[in-house]
């Protein structure tokens, strides 16, 4: 494997991180990871074709797979421990990574043209995202922990996935899912991953094939759609208490943006190296 292919594999291994974090991290979206760090349309293609390129989509996701277990298992206990202490400090870094690949995201966004129709759809989607996360998700009653409430848990995580922007954390905690969820996640506990896992798999059956169709008819629309999703739920997480940090924890704040903006950057800069080496080989 040359310097380029292995850099390739280690930035999938890093992305498939991040994607998992989004899985559990409240606010952040998997699927708006996806689409943000250039994978989204793939995986949707993969989940709703698995067989039709196998061997190679294999190859393709094992990195992203084996940072995504990281991301969801290893990181769950910093991510936790961080939220826990830190949570408006930290929230910045996220917001970084994001706003450093949303020109890359643009640019994949009018690959296939761009029309007014197009922008409004992206600004319909930002307003119409903003007004559910401030005022609809939060009519959300609790549930009890059972098997039906964990597959609902799982459904969500998968539309996670399937939908850009919908971040299934948000949802769990406003069900009264959240702590449990990870805590099973940290514990192995099987009456809970069980559950999850059939609930992930129930929505990625029916909507990947969706999905994947939508792209092909309508790549512009829905792709600037994605791209107000993503913009929505990026401003949802701005966390309302920055300007009541101490002078320190504010410094802090500011350098983990600069340091998202930059890894954001530097992810889309590397992505875009490894496409134009697979068009160009020579």
């Amino acid at each position: 494997m040359n310097n380029l292919g292995t850099s390739s594999w280690l930035l999938r291994v890093l992305k498939g991180a991040l994607i998992g974090t989004g899985f559990i991290l409240p606010g952040i979206s998997g699927g708006a990871l996806a689409a943000v760090f250039g994978l989204y349309e793939r995986i949707i293609e993969f989940l709703a074709h698995p067989l039709r390129h196998f061997k190679r989509d294999v190859f393709f996701f094992l990195p992203v797979g084996i940072g995504a277990i990281g991301g969801i298992f290893l990181l769950s206990y910093a991510v936790s421990y961080l939220l826990g202490n830190f949570e408006t400090v930290v929230l910045w870094f996220f917001i970084g990574a994001i706003v450093g690949t949303l020109p890359a995201l643009w640019h994949d966004a009018g690959q296939q043209g761009r029309q007014p129709r197009d922008i409004v759809i992206m600004l319909s989607a930002l307003a119409a995202m903003l007004l559910f996360l401030r005022f609809g998700a939060p009519l959300l009653t609790t549930l009890e922990p059972t098997f039906g409430a964990w597959v609902l848990g799982g459904a969500l995580i998968g539309l996670g996935l399937v939908i850009p922007g919908l971040s299934p954390s948000n949802f769990l905690i406003y069900l009264g899912l959240y702590k449990g969820m990870t805590d099973g996640i940290k514990t192995g506990d099987v009456t809970v991953l069980l559950p999850l896992l059939v609930g992930v798999g129930l929505v990625i059956a029916l909507m990947a094939k969706l999905m994947a169709y939508l792209f092909k008819v309508v790549y512009p629309q829905l792709f600037h759609f994605i791209l107000g999703v993503v913009l929505a739920s990026t401003v949802m997480i701005v966390p309302s208490e920055t300007l009541q940090l101490a002078p320190l924890e504010l410094g802090a704040a500011g350098a983990l943006l600069v340091l998202g903006i930059w890894l954001g950057w530097w992810m889309s800069r590397l992505d875009q190296r490894v496409r134009t080496s697979k068009e160009d080989p020579d």
